[in-house]
């Protein structure tokens, strides 16, 4: 997949997300080009070094996904593209085990291969 700006835009977002929450690791990901595909690991619990009893709470992930195309919506609309927005909501999913994590990291790689082959897409062109 190559992104134009608008890509490149979301895709360094994504990449911010553990700037901002380090309690994060990402995983596979794919920008496309009406939606985005990601894995985040998350940890439990991060210590905050003000005492070793004292911990913060774990954002949710819906609170890093509304940060993230929070960011990307304003950076996307400082280039002049008013009328990009996101749906409301988005597909999550907790991978129990490593082989769940190996299908869901297939079908991100593959995801941008299976794109030429549907015919009903909807392009926002990210």
């Amino acid at each position: 997949m190559y992104l134009n700006e608008l890509g490149k835009i979301v895709k360094g977002c994504w990449e911010d997300i553990t700037k901002h929450y380090p309690n994060t690791e990402l995983d596979y990901f794919v920008v496309m080009p009406n939606h985005v595909h990601g894995i985040i690991i998350i940890s439990s619990v991060v210590e905050t070094g003000h005492a070793p009893s004292l911990q913060m709470q774990t954002p949710t992930l819906g609170n890093m996904i509304g940060s993230f195309k929070s960011a990307a919506t304003k950076h996307i609309h400082e280039q002049d593209e008013k009328h990009f927005s996101w749906q409301s909501r988005f597909y999550d999913r907790i991978i129990r085990n490593e082989r769940e994590l190996h299908t869901i990291q297939h079908y991100i790689e593959q995801n941008p291969l299976r794109w030429e082959l549907e015919s009903d897409n909807e392009t926002l062109e990210l």
